[in-house]
């Protein structure tokens, strides 16, 4: 996959308003794979619907989306499933942890899926986070900024022409928000893919091709 096409999108919720002033919604915005975006946005202005409507566990939304030339309104459950096994993958707001297993345990029940990274390379992002030592602990003992370190490796873990991720920094200090721009970036030149990346607020320090104002 090579774009991701926003052509005049908008949640259903919003349909009634008049006063949006977006450089996303009701607008033609192209994103390319291999470029880097911010896109800012204020709470409730449908941050995380976009995010649910590109990944398509939302469908709640007037206009398209296409991915290249299909819209995301043709694709079948089996058009989702490869979209999410190969084409994007999602680093949520919410992490979608198993609080029950542990962090390695949580990042190993999906490269068990994919088999895309070794335990070596997966061992050595642990230890770049700084969370080496919380490898076998339950996730639900972990604070939260550890938990998103967690989650970004498990984003990693598959093979992506683009990575959304879903403020991904909001519980993290400068130090460990620089250390996972680098390995997410890293990892996305690897793979040739484009980054998405947003935020309400603090945000990695990138060098981004655009920024846009939901």
């Amino acid at each position: 996959m090579n774009a991701i096409t926003l052509d005049n999108t908008l949640p259903q919720v919003f349909l009634q308003r008049t006063d949006i002033k977006s450089d996303i919604w009701r607008r033609q915005v192209t994103i390319e794979r291999g470029k880097t975006y911010l896109i800012e946005a204020s709470s409730g202005i449908g941050k995380s619907s976009l995010c649910s409507f590109i990944i398509g566990y939302r469908r709640d939304f007037d206009g398209r989306i296409l991915f290249d030339d299909k819209d995301s309104h043709e694709l079948k459950t089996a058009d989702w499933t490869l979209l999410r096994q190969r084409h994007i993958s999602l680093l949520f707001q919410e992490l979608r942890l198993f609080p029950e297993l542990t962090a390695l345990e949580n990042v190993e029940i999906k490269n068990s899926l994919t088999h895309f990274k070794t335990s070596k390379e997966i061992e050595a992002w642990f230890e770049a986070l700084g969370i080496a030592d919380k490898m076998q602990s339950p996730v639900r003992l972990m604070s939260f900024g550890q938990q998103q370190r967690v989650a970004m490796i498990r984003a990693l873990v598959q093979p992506f022409d683009f990575l959304l991720a879903d403020e991904p920094i909001s519980h993290l200090d400068e130090a460990n928000s620089q250390t996972m721009a680098d390995i997410m970036t890293k990892e996305a030149r690897r793979q040739g893919a484009g980054i998405i990346i947003t935020s309400i607020g603090k945000h990695m320090t990138l060098p981004y091709d655009k920024t846009f104002s939901l």
